[in-house]
């Protein structure tokens, strides 16, 4: 989703588009804090457990079965029926719950205060050099993984939940292009749509072909300060003046990372559990949609910097899967699990505007 006027300093755009930025990350860190609290699930036995009743005696009615089939998969949770029916009547309502009061917070917070027309599309393919569709690729890739995770808690069988959990985000996405499609100022985005679809893809793919994501989507920021001041307030006026709202809105200074762990690729190898490889792209000069124009809201040019060079960067980096690190600590396999969304600062070789440069440390 853009804004049909993307050059405007009224509409201020977003990693997952203006409207995007609330409900992505937010999702994402629900699914993410409920599946990181529920309790593991004892995966190196096989036998028949069963719950003592008050009475000492064993109760049938909770007896759970831990993978007595040698052939199961042992990442999901081999639960009994009645066990199974709760956790999956808990998650689903979990999912209607946030997600439905997310989208009327949404609703009401913004597309309410905004003309509504007949439903249609927006080509706005052109825009911010792609950034913005690599930032719904991750999003819907992140609110995917999150879902999945949840759905495995519930003993679902394996390609269910991965159908299930792992096309989420594109749905959660897709709901969002559809309110879009009925916003005058925007549209619906066949580009964004595809993104959605591409993110929760990746997910789908590795965890049927591989059983486990080896390799993770991530991102990262890095503030930009320029020494022209007409800059430094343009990108005040588009993205923001704030940390928060810079690393949310400033595509200048946003990188997406594919991270593939090394030692998933080469079990044998001595290589560590947590190394892996980095390719990120970015973009840089973006002060505009399609160009670097600015106009205020009756048309009148405000921002005119031909001069500045729009283009992409790509990155070559090391990082490290923190979700590999070995803990008992409850606290930190949240914490890494969080963590993982974003790319471990580390330093960097970028190509970009027909030369290479050294990084030291690329945030």
């Amino acid at each position: 989703m853009s804004p049909a006027n993307a050059n405007s300093i009224r509409i201020m755009p977003s990693i997952f588009g203006a409207k995007r930025l609330i409900p992505a990350w937010s999702i994402f860190l629900l699914l993410i804090v409920i599946s990181s609290s529920l309790p593991a699930q004892d995966s190196t036995k096989q036998s028949v457990q069963l719950v003592l009743d008050s009475g000492g005696k064993a109760n049938p009615s909770f007896e759970r079965v831990v993978y007595t089939n040698p052939h199961a998969d042992k990442k999901d949770p081999q639960l009994n029926a009645q066990l199974k029916k709760k956790r999956t009547w808990l998650i689903g309502g979990a999912n209607v719950l946030g997600y439905g009061g997310t989208m009327i917070g949404l609703y009401h917070s913004w597309y309410k205060n905004y003309p509504q027309s007949k439903f249609h599309s927006f080509n706005d393919w052109r825009e911010w050099k792609q950034v913005d569709k690599v930032g719904h690729l991750y999003s819907a890739y992140i609110e995917s993984y999150g879902s999945m995770k949840m759905w495995q808690w519930t003993g679902m069988d394996r390609k269910k939940r991965i159908w299930i959990g792992g096309m989420s985000g594109a749905v959660y996405q897709t709901v969002i292009e559809v309110l879009d499609g009925f916003s005058t100022g925007w549209g619906w985005s066949w580009g964004d749509f595809s993104a959605n679809m591409l993110g929760s893809g990746a997910l789908v793919a590795q965890e049927l072909a591989w059983d486990e994501q080896r390799i993770k989507l991530k991102f990262s920021f890095h503030k930009k300060n320029y020494q022209d001041p007409e800059l430094n307030q343009r990108s005040d006026k588009l993205f923001g003046n704030s940390l928060a709202e810079r690393m949310l809105k400033d595509y200048n200074g946003q990188t997406y990372w594919a991270s593939a762990n090394l030692k998933s690729f080469f079990k044998n190898s001595r290589l560590p559990d947590w190394l892996s490889v980095s390719v990120g792209y970015g973009a840089e000069g973006l002060f505009g949609g399609t160009e670097n124009i600015g106009k205020d809201e009756n048309g009148n040019i405000i921002f005119n910097r031909p001069d500045i060079k729009r283009y992409r960067q790509w990155f070559l980096a090391p990082d490290i899967d923190l979700t590999k690190i070995k803990t008992n600590k409850k606290g930190l396999k949240f914490l890494f699990t969080v963590l993982s969304a974003f790319k471990f600062p580390t330093p960097s070789l970028e190509y970009g505007n027909g030369r290479f440069r050294l990084h030291a440390l690329h945030f």
